[in-house]
């Protein structure tokens, strides 16, 4: 497991830990986080795309076996691991993959979502 982008947080790294407990801390250290294989395309525009909106993701780069230890989210119980890379985390829910976070931001949701968590600042609508 490698850390390109740490995100400003600390990524200590116990090598007694198992993949699962190591990805769930992490999942719990950081509001937002992405796992993704090295070299990913969709990792790369799921960040482009966070960027936009102006919040930038811890990312942490997983092997392919280490991707059968992360949580499934609810609603795509059928995915394979494989179909998770990459799969991103906003205040340790999973939402899924690169579409299910684009139709977040579509359906207007997700900005809400990231404020609620604490990286993205809420607009005065005033």
């Amino acid at each position: 497991m490698s850390s390109p982008n740490a995100g400003g947080g600390g990524l200590s790294i116990d090598d007694e830990e198992t993949a699962e407990t190591r990805i769930r801390r992490l999942i719990s250290e950081h509001p937002l986080i992405i796992f993704s294989r090295s070299s990913c395309c969709l990792c790369h525009v799921m960040k482009k795309l966070l960027a936009t909106i102006g919040v930038h993701p811890t990312v942490i780069e997983l092997d392919d076996h280490e991707f059968a230890s992360l949580p499934r989210p609810s609603s795509h119980g059928g995915l394979s691991s494989r179909n998770l890379a990459p799969a991103v985390f906003i205040g340790g829910t999973c939402v899924g993959g690169l579409e299910s976070l684009v139709a977040l931001h579509l359906s207007g949701h997700l900005i809400p979502k990231l404020v609620e968590v604490g990286v993205l600042l809420a607009l005065d609508q005033s």
